[in-house]
């Protein structure tokens, strides 16, 4: 297999994800129950029949990561094998999806994670009214500059550096809308309020980082035996030492998403592969460079027959 891997963050998801892995594959109906069994309540229940509960940061973070890997575990009895992917790498909560696709972290272990994750990510959001605003078509130094300004209004900072034209800055809403205010003066001509809890991946969040790092050196996390590419360096990491310490700082840092797939194009890795709800990452990747493939699995309908 030359394919690597990469795993949906939140924003993937969507009621029913999942839902129809579960009523075609026994696999993947496993991995649900097993999670639910995790969490003590059923989160097939709250994915599919909820309605908005899907939406909710605790929520969603367990549901994106159980539905990435019922999907990975369908491919495996299909004759995938994650050992010899030359590289994992995942969209901020999708980087425990692939920690668990490369040995790192049990299913359980990660199961638990992203739910405490997504649990004091909406505590922070409450404590700080907060946000997060697509600059569009905006570069990486005209996104810098626009969070100066609305760092004078209060926290304010580039969170997502995801492809060309596709950067997002988070912070207070006193501090947003002093850059959609100043936006078309540095060359922005269009904002978008995203509609999320809160100010992630930056210091809005910094009360759920120090949370997470707590809850993470009771976990073991192996070395992975495929090469990680974590968000906030977009360098490979294999120590878990480290690796805890990035899944800790990266709550607050920036999603270093282009660079990441960068590095892995100038490593020579040119086909990929994104196992969960909806197809953003292949998008994205299509943004980053259009010579590159990346095969999508979010549906059963998207196996080959």
């Amino acid at each position: 297999m030359n394919e690597a891997i990469l795993f949906p963050g939140q924003g993937a998801q969507f009621e029913g994800m999942g839902r129809a892995w579960c009523e075609a594959f026994p696999r993947a109906r496993a991995t649900f129950a097993e999670a639910s069994a995790a969490l003590g309540f059923s989160l097939e229940e709250a994915c599919w029949s909820k309605g908005e509960w899907v939406n909710r940061t605790d929520i969603a973070q367990p549901g994106i990561l159980v539905t990435s890997v019922a999907i990975v575990r369908v491919l495996e009895e299909r004759g995938l094998d994650l050992a010899a992917a030359p590289m994992v790498a995942g969209l901020s909560l999708g980087e425990y999806s692939a920690l668990w696709a490369a040995g790192s972290l049990s299913f359980v272990d990660a199961v638990r994670l992203v739910r405490l994750r997504g649990e004091a990510m909406q505590a922070a959001a409450d404590a700080i009214p907060s946000s997060m605003l697509s600059l569009m078509g905006a570069t990486e130094e005209q996104a810098r500059t626009l969070a100066a300004v609305g760092a004078q209004r209060g926290i304010c900072s580039v969170a997502n550096l995801n492809a060309p034209g596709q950067v997002i800055v988070s912070g207070e809403l006193a501090a947003l809308d002093a850059v959609e205010a100043a936006a078309k003066e540095h060359g922005v001509r269009r904002t978008r309020r995203l509609v999320v809890a809160g100010g992630f991946h930056s210091e809005c969040m910094r009360p759920a980082a120090e949370q997470l790092a707590r809850a993470l050196e009771r976990i073991e996390i192996r070395e992975p035996r495929t090469s990680f590419l974590p968000n906030v360096t977009a360098e490979p990491a294999r120590d878990p030492e480290r690796i805890r310490a990035l899944l800790a700082s990266q709550v607050c840092a920036p999603v270093l998403w282009e660079r990441s797939m960068r590095w892995a194009l100038a490593a020579g890795i040119t086909k990929f592969l994104e196992p969960g709800p909806g197809k953003v990452l292949a998008a994205l990747l299509g943004k980053i460079d259009a010579s590159a493939s990346c095969r999508a699995a979010a549906e059963p309908a998207d196996l080959p027959a």
